[in-house]
């Protein structure tokens, strides 16, 4: 009984619990540097190099192989071609369940091997964008955001509810070229 109802209220949690301090639009995106792979291949990901061919998606998840990082990475392989379109690069970045991230970055049900997804160990760069959770230690929270290509926050949106991010994130993409069209 006990089990069921902490499982229960932990479920309403992360799925109510918003990020307690994203970055704000505006803010200017921390670089760095991670390891990670792509289709199941070891990869690298600097945000200072990927910025110079277009806006970035960062999205945070807390694990993979759990409920609702999987739904999320699903969605993102599924809008994958969309944002190349839009000329946005998608990454994904957990510090949880690390590894069985190589497995998971080419699993036809989730990553698909359309967008690579990195290892943040320690959670240095969840930190460095406040997107941990205390509900959660040591994993991060549920937050995307859009980093334009002058280092800048475009969108910032939190939500232990998976099904948003994508389309937030692609808004947030489109309305940074709009604005920025010549």
């Amino acid at each position: 009984m006990k089990r069921s109802l902490l499982a229960a209220l932990f479920a309403v949690g992360a799925l109510a619990t918003p990020a307690l301090a994203a970055l704000a639009v505006n803010d200017a995106a921390p670089d760095f540097t991670l390891q990670g792979y792509m289709a199941g291949k070891p990869t690298s990901f600097n945000l200072n190099q990927a910025l110079k061919t277009g806006p970035v998606v960062l999205y945070f998840f807390p694990a993979v192989h759990t409920g609702g990082c999987n739904l999320e990475a699903h969605l993102f392989a599924e809008a994958a071609d969309d944002f190349k379109k839009e000329g946005a690069t998608v990454i994904g970045v957990t510090a949880g369940n690390l590894d069985q991230l190589q497995v998971f970055s080419n699993e036809t049900q989730y990553c698909s091997g359309k967008f690579p997804v990195f290892a943040d160990t320690g959670l240095k760069v969840a930190k460095e964008y406040k997107a941990t959770t205390m509900l959660l230690p040591g994993m991060s929270d549920r937050t995307s955001y859009v980093i334009s290509p002058d280092h800048k926050i475009v969108l910032a949106y939190s939500a232990g509810n998976p099904t948003k991010h994508v389309e937030e994130t692609m808004g947030g993409v489109k309305k940074w070229k709009a604005d920025h069209r010549s």
